[in-house]
């Protein structure tokens, strides 16, 4: 006895010993998951698939972080504080608008013009002149990219800082920009204040003056287009052309509907149903029946020939005419009702439409308008923020000349950094990561959105709401196998060829799968079988159909070693290559295909010789394809085939066939109606979400029934791993 045969009756003495294989139970759970649970679930489910995607686009983000921030220039910065207002001030003047700071006014000095001027080109020129003895390059421009000049928060501190890649440069040109700003407070502030005082005198005039333009076009720019708001005018004209499209949507459809009313009174059907409501008409029909019920009646006493029966016909006669008249005058007054409505309804459209045609010339004119309003209220807002401006700055300078003035206090000498402020690789590498841990997270999640295959077992069953009969886990020997089993089909082998009466098979050597029990792929078929049985409770399922939307996703494999595993249990079971169009079975039953289902129902061969058995499972008979007929859904659907099929489930514990896929061919759907029902299989990373969507809808439309689904080739990390096996020392099946 072989490998496979010894794991194949060790899997039945593990069965028949009274122990289960275990089921996945459809009852619902006691512990409910929420929706944020489920999410991030399946959030690190994408992450986990796309790991390397998003470690890619992490890895490259940060190298290039880090590259560019080792090419930077090394830049030093160093920084001095000036005391530009008295901590305390107490003359007389101060006192005067003390209660104005008591109500929270701010310092009246401007700090932001005094920022200004130690900038100014006037006032840096003797400074730049003497830096550029030691260094040349220095200019306005570049000590001003350098430079920085800041208030300290809501202080009297101004904060002088300078950056460069050299340290004594930096020390230098702050010495010498203190020296400059101390020599200026002592000196020269009081006289700038004073030009400055009527700069803001003369620039005054012409801002008023402006300001006064400016809104007199406003005003005028309202009159001549009788313009208020551009906004409640847009508002409005909106309202109006959603008005007349609801209008004009209402009218389309009750013009629709005259036109179908008009057109149904043109057919026979709909003159009919327009007389049926008619009641003149109604009353002359009945009294033409009434009629004809007395010349029934009488016909029973007199002949046809009799006067009475001759007066009789001649009223209905005499009635007919009537009632063609009535049945013409009622349809011609309803046609006009018709054509009168149509008629009405389509000057409503049109006067809809010139309406809208009007409104649309106002909406391309408003943004012209709207844009030269807007312009001017622009100009006049930056006018007017600009003279009061000015005027607040006129009355600070004011105070300011005023005043004694307090020379500038220097509170912190000039201080360089011994650390360099730029580049920073610690900040930059923090700030890589992150910018290229988001990257390649969203790149992942783009990628799974834009993935229309099933990816996990939990999208199966919430897409398609089918019992899940089991999870099958993909194997690379298994793979191998099939590859090595086709080959050797290809090739008749001297093993698979000689008397085709009586086919002995080799014997599979599938006993990789089988030699741990405790396998997950064993398992997972164990499992699968157990609860297609137990889908009826009734009676045990004897025949079935398995099949897939499209090539490719294994169900020949799944249907081969289903019954592999039904036979192993203690069933007789009778394995059916039903697909003559791309026939698998016998390349992974290692046999040939010469004579098979095809011979039998187009009777050029008996059923022994259409049917091989395997010698390590006596239970487990198969019929292969046989050579490809022209026409397989002929063969399929014939009598000999239900009568096969009626004897097959009588001979047999259970029938598998291998169907052709579902999407395109009408095999399988033949095939499942005389069966227990179909075991849909869907490759997990192959196939697509609208095909299987499509393949159930076309299964509902035919009332096939559907046993449940299988996820196969699902890979070790979507697997939920709730099997708990005992095993002895073993050595692990290798797995992907």
């Amino acid at each position: 006895m072989n490998t496979f045969e010894n794991s194949s009756s060790a899997f039945y003495s593990q069965n028949g010993k009274g122990q289960s294989p275990l089921i996945l139970h459809s009852q619902p759970s006691v512990i409910t998951e929420s929706q944020e649970d489920q999410g991030l679930r399946d959030f690190f489910g994408v992450m986990r698939r796309r790991a390397f995607v998003v470690l890619g686009i992490s890895t490259t983000v940060v190298g290039g972080v880090m590259g560019m921030t080792l090419k930077q220039e090394i830049v030093y910065e160093g920084k001095f504080q000036v005391l530009v207002e008295p901590v305390k001030d107490d003359n007389s003047l101060s006192k005067v608008t003390s209660s104005k700071e008591e109500n929270g006014q701010k310092s009246e000095f401007d700090y932001e013009t005094q920022i200004q001027v130690l900038k100014s080109p006037e006032f840096m020129k003797d400074a730049i002149r003497q830096l550029q003895v030691s260094y040349p390059e220095i200019d306005r421009e570049n000590l001003l990219e350098k430079l920085s000049i800041n208030r300290v928060g809501e202080t009297k501190i101004i904060e002088v800082s300078y950056k460069s890649g050299n340290q004594s440069e930096i020390k230098k040109v702050l010495d010498k920009l203190a020296s400059v700003y101390l020599d200026y407070s002592r000196e020269n502030r009081q006289t700038s204040l004073r030009q400055g005082l009527n700069f803001v005198e003369r620039e005054l005039k012409g801002m008023q003056t402006r300001v006064d333009n400016l809104q007199k076009q406003l005003q005028f720019f309202r009159q001549n287009n009788n313009f208020i708001n551009p906004e409640a005018q847009q508002e409005q004209i909106t309202n109006q052309l959603r008005l007349l499209a609801e209008q004009k949507i209402g009218v389309e459809q009750r013009l629709a509907k005259a036109r179908a009313e008009y057109t149904r009174l043109q057919t026979t059907e709909g003159g009919q149903a327009v007389l049926r409501d008619a009641d003149v008409y109604k009353q002359v029909v009945t009294q033409i029946r009434q009629v004809e019920a007395e010349i029934a009646k009488e016909r029973t006493r007199f002949r046809d020939d009799t006067d009475m029966i001759e007066v009789l016909q001649e009223k209905r006669q005499n009635m007919l005419p009537i009632l063609q008249e009535e049945a013409t005058r009622v349809l011609t007054i309803r046609i006009s009702e018709a054509v009168n409505e149509i008629q009405s309804l389509e000057q409503q459209k049109q006067k809809i439409n010139e309406s809208q045609l009007v409104l649309d010339r106002q909406v391309k004119e408003l943004p012209v308008l709207a844009r030269q309003y807007t312009e001017l209220q622009r100009k006049l807002q930056v006018a007017t923020d600009s003279l009061n401006r000015f005027l607040t700055t006129r009355e600070t300078l004011k105070i300011d000349v005023a005043q004694k003035e307090t020379p500038w206090q220097l509170v912190q000498a000039v201080t360089l950094q011994k650390q360099p402020v730029s580049p920073n690789p610690k900040r930059n590498g923090i700030l890589g990561l992150v910018a290229g841990t988001l990257l390649g997270v969203s790149a992942a999640l783009v990628m799974e959105k834009l993935d229309t295959t099933f990816r996990s077992v939990d999208s199966l069953k919430e897409k398609l709401r089918l019992p899940l009969l089991g999870t099958i886990p993909f194997q690379r020997k298994l793979q191998k196998k099939q590859s090595y089993s086709a080959s050797l089909a290809a090739s008749n082998h001297p093993k698979l060829l000689g008397n085709t009466s009586q086919r002995q098979l080799p014997p599979a050597s599938y006993d990789f799968l089988y030699q741990d029990e405790s396998s997950k792929f064993l398992e997972a078929l164990r499992v699968m079988y157990t609860n297609i049985q137990l889908l009826n409770c009734d009676r045990q399922i004897r025949s079935l159909v398995v099949s897939s939307a499209l090539p490719g996703d294994g169900k020949s494999t799944l249907a081969f070693h289903l019954a592999l595993t039904a036979c192993a249990m203690g069933q007789k079971v009778l394995l059916v290559d039903a697909n003559m169009r791309r026939p698998n079975i016998h390349n992974l039953a290692s046999q040939n295909n010469h004579q098979g289902l095809s011979n039998f129902i187009s009777g050029s061969a008996t059923l022994e010789q259409a049917m091989g058995h395997l010698p390590a499972m006596s239970d487990l008979s198969v019929i292969t394809a046989g050579p490809t007929p022209p026409d397989p859904t002929k063969l399929l659907s014939s009598r000999k085939m239900r009568q096969f099929m009626v004897e097959m489930n009588e001979a047999f514990d259970l029938v598998i066939y291998d169907a052709p896929p579902l999407t395109g061919l009408a095999d399988a759907s033949l095939l499942a109606s005389y069966t227990d029902g179909l075991v849909l299989v869907v490759g997990m990373g192959s196939t697509e979400r609208d095909t299987i969507q499509q393949t159930l809808d076309g299964l509902r439309m035919s009332q096939i029934p559907v046993l449940g689904m299988v996820a196969n080739r699902v890979k070790n990390d979507l697997i939920n791993n709730h099997y708990y096996y005992y095993q002895v020392e073993q050595t692990p099946v290798e797995e992907y």
